[in-house]
């Protein structure tokens, strides 16, 4: 399983890539504004330090105006994954740019029949945000399981991007059920480092070193 980072703060990037198991980049508009930065400068910034996808979202909502925003995000990297709302209008955008060779991730999915409108229609990458899912009292993980069940049913490319992640027991479950990205903000990377154990253990070792290096007098 993929992991990328999302966020847009420059910084936490490239901390984060220190760690070596950074795969990709997801944004958004609103991730972008908090930089205080123009769009164009943060993008390119972005798209140079991460050698994998790095995806960029439109903000029309028109098919006209995603298909004319896409053709030019695509143009400030070549790793730049164009990301399309999972609406009618979406669904148009799709079409013609993932016939032009463009990769789209199609976003803010919610029911496996807009995954399977997706995949039909040749995006890249689905994103079901699992989170905003079981914040309503829904089961987010019980849709990347339908999902990969469909995918694997008909064969489809598409690759299951699970997003709003907002624990370790998340990636846990979607690493369980075959989903191929998870997408996860930087805290919760930290999440997947850490335990209590590891902490208490690598104390007691330290400890047991200092007492030995005194009773040899180092």
């Amino acid at each position: 399983m993929k992991f990328f980072l999302d966020t847009a703060n420059v910084d936490e990037i490239r901390e984060c890539l220190s760690l070596g198991v950074v795969d990709g980049i997801t944004t958004n508009p609103s991730l972008i504004s908090k930089t205080g930065r123009s769009f164009d400068e943060v993008a390119k910034e972005i798209c140079e330090l991460v050698d994998g996808p790095v995806s960029l979202e439109v903000v029309s909502t028109e098919s006209i105006g995603m298909i004319k925003e896409a053709r030019k995000l695509v143009t400030i990297a070549p790793n730049v994954v164009v990301k399309l709302p999972t609406t009618k209008e979406g669904l148009k955008a799709l079409k013609v740019l993932s016939n032009e060779g463009i990769h789209v991730n199609m976003t803010l999915i919610f029911q496996v029949l807009q995954a399977l409108l997706a995949a039909r229609n040749g995006a890249s990458y689905v994103s079901p945000f699992v989170g905003r899912i079981d914040d309503i009292g829904g089961d987010g993980m019980g849709l990347i399981s339908d999902i990969t069940a469909i995918y694997e049913q008909y064969g489809f490319q598409t690759e299951i991007l699970v997003a709003s992640v907002r624990s370790p027991k998340h990636v846990v479950e979607a690493a369980l059920l075959g989903a191929d990205v998870v997408t996860l903000p930087p805290s919760v990377l930290d999440k997947l480092i850490q335990h209590p154990l590891t902490d208490s253990g690598l104390e007691k070792f330290l400890a047991d070193w200092h007492k030995r290096k005194e009773r040899m007098g180092m």
